[in-house]
């Protein structure tokens, strides 16, 4: 695990010091080595957290006759028997790395070989004898890999801030930004800055010698099967889950350092700490958080798993004190990002990494099994498909003309949506109503009907597919690699903390998408034939509970200890003079939130948000040593 970083120039010379001020920016993701190489036009560096082979795992590495030479950020939780493999074709080794066997897989088969890789990684790899750089990213994109195709040559790093300590210049994009508001994240391959991307998820990136750039998928999400397999029943799915699921936990179990678990006490985290404790002769360490207040805690629960399978337990409580963190976190995002979760992500990490250096999450099984609630409230929303055009519309118009204040606004404008789709993404991201109120016209995405539809037409299944298996698809191929899963790398690696996520094991994810979406989510809730194959595992009243989800207790902050940080931020001229949203509104809508009249916190902390980000883009570059907050 680590962070790389380098480019390939289409004119004049490579330089070492270039490369390596890219890598001083994310020292935090591998504080134990750092490693460079220059050849020519191009230069690579990384920084190293060793997990694995830690004495000869140095990095970059180069083939046997020193044509090839990579830079890697992850784990291939394969790589012993790839490795195995490759010697059998006559390969020499120079170490037992994961790192190694990549480069050599990439020397027998080239681009086709990344399709072997399981794991979790961001790639680079420099051929001397084609003078062309290869990047690649893995399926679900948890590794982050960013790249910016300009005028001197194409620069890549693990995070924005390499690129900003390489020189290139970070133009704030207006138009990608209006989705923030929609979303509180940039969905993938767009960024904050113009001529900035991600390499999504599943995908590779060439640049040849003549600078050219080549783009392709090597992976794409499963498709999701209508009906089971003539012959296959519940219990064959629920056997074959339990096996994929306990092996994609075992292999994630290998380290050369001490590893350990988050526990929720939510079905997931649980179910991979049981899994954990049943394949270790030795008691798994386990990290919870909680807070307070009581309709956030998840502790009492976290806790009948851990004296359940006798782990090492750690807890520890989150208060209002905590928003401290917010400029530190926004630094490390490097551009907006709205999920409040953020936080308690960011202490678990911090706190788990006291202890150990490796530790796997439940992160996935909702996505990927179908655990959110929303899913089950779209299928009941695919109704209103039944009402007219002519009538949706006319419910439309009424929502507009209705006052702000008016319950129940949002939900006719979102029966007037002309299908599910646009219905999912007004009730779940953004109401309309309130971006319309709250920001100015410049800022606005398009009202016409089906303009996310457009934008994110990749991400979608074609027309008549229905409307689960559409929206499962969309939290797995946006929600996931934009929201979740930048979340769990930023915060965790901010602490020199590596996270492995065994329920997006990609072959797990594969079998998964055998299983009808009838089996997942039924009137009993998400993720009922996961409930099914591990429920003999956990204790039966965390198998019924409500799911609760990873929140933090804003609402209450910001109208007690937090409440002058908001108006502080929020209703300065600072803040106010940029244009972006309506002075007026903004001092109702933060006034409705302290009156207890709606619940206005998750908007808020996504301005205030924005506006830390905003002054961070006023501030000079951090230093290594402060762009580690940990």
């Amino acid at each position: 695990m680590c962070g790389i970083a380098g480019y390939v120039l289409r004119e004049g010379h490579a330089a070492q010091s270039r490369v390596q001020s890219m890598c001083d920016q994310i020292r935090h993701r591998g504080p134990d080595d750092e490693g460079f190489h220059v050849d020519g036009r191009c230069a690579v560096g990384m920084r190293r957290l060793s997990i694995i082979d830690l004495s000869s795992g140095h990095q970059p590495i180069s083939s046997e006759d020193g044509s090839l030479w990579i830079v890697f950020n992850g784990e291939i939780y394969n790589f012993p028997e790839l490795r195995l493999e490759l010697l059998g074709r006559g390969h020499l080794f120079k170490t037992v790395s994961d790192t190694e066997t990549i480069l050599h897989l990439y020397e027998e088969e080239g681009l086709a070989g990344f399709k072997k890789l399981r794991g979790m990684f961001a790639i680079a790899i420099w051929d001397s004898n084609r003078r062309e750089l290869v990047l690649c990213r893995d399926r679900f994109g948890k590794k982050p890999l960013y790249y910016a195709d300009i005028r001197e040559g194409l620069f890549f790093g693990s995070e924005l801030k390499c690129l900003r300590a390489a020189g290139i210049p970070l133009e704030i994009d207006r138009e990608n930004l209006r989705l923030y508001f929609q979303f509180t994240y940039l969905p993938e391959p767009v960024t904050a800055y113009r001529g900035v991307f991600k390499l999504p998820p599943g995908s590779w990136l060439r640049c040849d010698a003549a600078g050219r750039i080549e783009k392709g998928a090597y992976w794409t999400i499963p498709t999701q099967a209508a009906e089971a397999p003539p012959g296959f029943t519940q219990e064959d799915a629920c056997h074959r889950l339990r096996e994929l699921f306990d092996e994609s936990v075992r292999i994630r179990m290998l380290a050369d350092v001490p590893l350990g678990a988050f526990l929720s006490g939510g079905l997931d985290s649980s179910s991979v700490v049981a899994s954990m404790a049943l394949q270790s002769s030795e008691p798994v360490k386990t990290f919870s958080i909680g807070f307070a207040e009581s309709a956030y805690n998840e502790l009492p629960f976290a806790a009948q798993v851990a004296e359940r399978y006798k782990t090492d337990h750690h807890e520890i409580l989150v208060g209002p004190d905590s928003i401290d963190l917010a400029s530190s976190l926004v630094r490390h995002f490097d551009e907006p990002f709205g999920d409040s979760s953020a936080i308690p992500t960011f202490i678990v990490s911090e706190f788990a990494a006291r202890h150990v250096k490796v530790a796997l999450s439940g992160d996935g099984g909702d996505e990927i099994f179908g655990g959110y609630a929303r899913f089950a409230d779209a299928q009941r929303l695919h109704a209103f498909d039944r009402i007219p055009q002519f009538m949706r519309r006319g419910i439309s118009r009424v929502a507009q003309w209705l006052p702000y204040s008016v319950p129940g606004k949002n939900y006719l404008h979102m029966i007037g949506r002309s299908t599910s789709m646009e219905r999912y993404f007004e009730r779940n991201f953004g109401p309309y109503h309130i971006r319309r109120e709250m920001l100015q016209p410049e800022w606005m995405l398009p009202a016409e009907s089906g303009f996310l539809l457009r934008e994110l037409a990749h991400c979608l299944l074609p027309a008549g597919t229905d409307i689960l298996t559409q929206a499962m698809y969309f939290e797995t191929a946006v929600n996931l690699p934009g929201d979740m899963l930048v979340k769990v790398d930023r915060m965790s690696m901010a602490n020199s903390l590596e996270v492995r996520c065994p329920l997006l094991d990609h072959e797990l994810a594969e079998f998964a998408a055998t299983i009808p979406n009838a089996w997942k989510v039924t009137p009993r809730g998400g993720k009922q034939i996961l409930v099914r194959a591990l429920a003999d595992r956990l204790p039966e009243n965390l198998l019924t509970r409500p799911k609760m989800g990873f929140g933090v207790p804003l609402g209450d902050w910001f109208r007690g200890p937090l409440r002058s940080l908001v108006q502080d931020t929020l209703l300065s001229s600072k803040f106010l003079n940029r244009g972006i949203v309506s002075a007026p509104f903004l001092r109702k809508f933060i006034d409705e939130h302290q009156r207890h009249r709606r619940n206005n916190a998750p908007s808020i902390w996504c301005l205030l948000v924005l506006e830390l980000w905003f002054q961070e883009q006023e501030t000079p570059l951090a230093t290594p040593a402060l762009a580690n907050c940990s």
